[in-house]
């Protein structure tokens, strides 16, 4: 038995609890809010921010090795814990690599992985001259801190600059400039690496967002044998440039002509890939435990075609979640209620997993089940 801390106590950790607790190891979280999706099922729970760097240490002093949830943390506090002797998966290195989005192409680029075109915004009239340059579409970019969309805003037209730079904060955060993609598919790989070196690969995801939030993923991913083999290479050489442990996923565009470019790496299990809890021989929760703790990965094969739909908050307000039992009713879905306390607008609550015969059938059932289920 191991003891894990985890940094975040959201639905994600929660999904490591549940399937690191069936390998009987214990986990510790992290998290501000008292009663976040984990705390229920955590061994313990430290209540602080995550800010709190004495927090954070007195955290990795209680448990075997320390990962995380999402990639809005400190990097000095995980190089603190490096210093001290603490295992830290993924590394501060790797995070270092990832968290600032700028920082992140130019690393991926010079490592020789396809990415679209980009450059640093340094002022309101930088970004009007690099419009003149580019042409529209662009989109314009906060380089820390995005999530869900927050943190774009496409330039379609000459004059559309100075609302996108006020909505993005008018140059008080770091902002970069990046290509417009006329992408054929949106998709994303989940790789894993563990510490003994060992690396295994996902099934690519094929992803439909709504406002910006991922809405649907189907898997497999509807691509050409060569677009497929290209992706899995460019998620292999991911891992190895930003020197990953544990889960990394990597989004991709897929164009017309069947080229890959990466749109963003997340150094940890990502929402797209809930589908391998049930879809998968082992999931991608599980493997990242397994990973951290220098295990042999399990098998990532697909074991039916599988389809994932996100429940969103539609409202604001206490979260009292209705028609569940009738969502069960559909033999092949899954449902997955995360128990956050305050439901709101485009707040991620849940998701509905169904596997079937074909995708068109597995996405079939997971959109009626989610028509169930409201907040």
């Amino acid at each position: 038995m191991k003891r894990i801390g985890i940094i975040g106590g959201g639905q994600l950790g929660k999904m490591m609890i549940l399937d690191g607790k069936r390998l009987d190891h214990q986990f510790f979280i992290l998290d501000p809010t008292e009663h976040c999706p984990a705390h229920s099922i955590a061994d313990a729970h430290i209540v602080a921010a995550f800010d709190d760097i004495e927090a954070i240490e007195h955290l990795a002093s209680l448990v075997d090795v320390v990962t995380y949830e999402f990639e809005h943390i400190s990097v000095e506090a995980l190089r603190r814990l490096e210093k001290a002797g603490h295992k830290v998966y993924p590394s501060s290195g790797t995070l270092a690599h990832i968290q600032n989005k700028l920082d992140q192409k130019i690393w991926l680029m010079e490592h020789g992985i396809p990415v679209p075109s980009f450059a640093a915004v340094e002022s309101y009239e930088h970004l009007c001259s690099l419009t003149e340059q580019t042409g529209y579409p662009v989109i314009l970019k906060t380089c820390t801190g995005g999530y869900d969309g927050k943190g774009n805003a496409v330039i379609d037209h000459k004059g559309a600059e100075e609302k996108a730079y006020e909505a993005l904060g008018s140059g008080t955060l770091p902002l970069m400039l990046e290509e417009w993609i006329p992408f054929e598919k949106e998709v994303s790989i989940l790789a894993c690496r563990s510490t003994n070196g060992e690396i295994k690969v996902f099934p690519a995801a094929e992803n439909r967002h709504r406002n910006s939030i991922l809405d649907e993923t189907t898997v497999p991913a509807l691509l050409t044998r060569k677009s497929r083999e290209l992706a899995w290479e460019i998620a292999r050489d991911c891992v190895r440039a930003v020197d990953a442990y544990g889960m990394l996923c990597i989004e991709m565009f897929v164009t017309k002509t069947g080229d890959v470019l990466v749109n963003e790496l997340a150094p940890r299990p990502h929402n797209s890939g809930h589908y391998t809890i049930e879809g998968c021989y082992t999931s991608q929760y599980e493997n990242h435990i397994r990973a951290i703790l220098g295990m042999p990965l399990g098998n990532t094969d697909l074991i039916r075609p599988t389809a994932m739909k996100n429940l969103i908050g539609e409202k604001n307000g206490l979260s009292q979640p209705t028609g569940v039992e009738h969502a069960c009713r559909y033999p092949n879905v899954k449902v997955h209620i995360y128990g956050k306390e305050q439901v709101s607008i485009g707040r991620k609550m849940g998701h509905i997993t169904a596997t079937g015969e074909t995708v068109e059938e597995a996405l079939e059932d997971v959109r009626k089940a989610h028509r169930c289920i409201s907040f």
